[in-house]
């Protein structure tokens, strides 16, 4: 009898160490920089846009108890590594060269990167119509390890995020920039982007580009990886992303 009681108490130990890991919160990293439609602070200081639903409706779908927990975007892979995040979900691509680093799930959405400039500017998205002028880039971004293998003959500026490179845009500081479509997108079609228009899409190169967007989690974390991946498919296929996607999208990002 005395057995059978140890034996019991050990199956119900395992049990509640078991739901206490699976009641434990997912840190999800995003970006602390604004970056709409995607991810921005509201007027109440709450995390709103496409991603910030998208993460809700994957964690929801995968059962995971997810916390939002930004993140400057310089840091965000060693915020990763140090265990300080346990995924990030901020439009970050599946890249040879970050896969080097981390692991990634599958991809929950795709778009081109482009080139903005003044809507007088005669500019296409080459590097021989870029030669010279001053192209605007987001640090530590495929924009810019793009920008630097391609727009060689252009003087490329730098900056933390993507609004001041926009703002430099507007004001004339910078002929052109390289960005997501989506994001770009947002931004012409705003009072202040109104001065300017997408160019085009820049030449594919997956190497660079990545492979669409993906959620990071760390090398080997593959039960994590693999529930995100879970959550990912159902929202896929339940038609979720579809209707997160048209309340802030005319068309399909995935």
């Amino acid at each position: 009898m005395k057995l059978k009681a140890l034996l019991a108490a050990a199956t119900a130990a395992a049990a509640l160490s078991a739901g206490a890991a699976a009641a434990e919160q997912v840190k999800i990293g995003i970006a602390a920089e604004p970056y709409p439609p995607f991810a921005s602070l509201d007027s109440s200081g709450n995390w709103v846009g496409w991603e910030v639903e998208v993460i809700g409706a994957v964690c929801g779908a995968a059962e995971l108890d997810c916390v939002i927990t930004p993140v400057a975007w310089d840091g965000i892979i060693p915020s990763l590594t140090g265990q300080q995040i346990d995924a990030i979900m901020a439009s970050m691509s599946i890249t040879e060269e970050r896969m080097k680093t981390i692991d990634f799930s599958d991809p929950y959405y795709n778009t081109p990167a482009v080139i903005v400039a003044d809507k007088s500017m005669d500019i296409a998205p080459t590097p021989e119509s870029l030669a010279g002028k001053i192209v605007g880039i987001q640090a530590s971004t495929i924009h810019q390890a793009y920008a630097q293998e391609y727009f060689k003959d252009a003087e490329l500026k730098v900056y933390q995020t993507q609004d001041e490179a926009n703002q430099d845009l507007f004001a004339g500081r910078i002929d052109a920039t390289q960005a997501d479509s989506i994001a770009m997108a947002d931004f012409v079609g705003s009072d202040t982007g109104s001065c300017c228009e997408i160019k085009g899409a820049v030449a594919d190169d997956p190497a660079i580009l990545g492979r669409g967007v993906g959620a990071g989690v760390r090398k080997g974390d593959d039960a994590l990886r693999e529930a995100l991946n879970k959550g990912i498919a159902a929202i896929l296929a339940d038609g979720t992303h579809e209707k997160i996607t048209a309340k802030y999208f005319t068309t399909s990002i995935y």
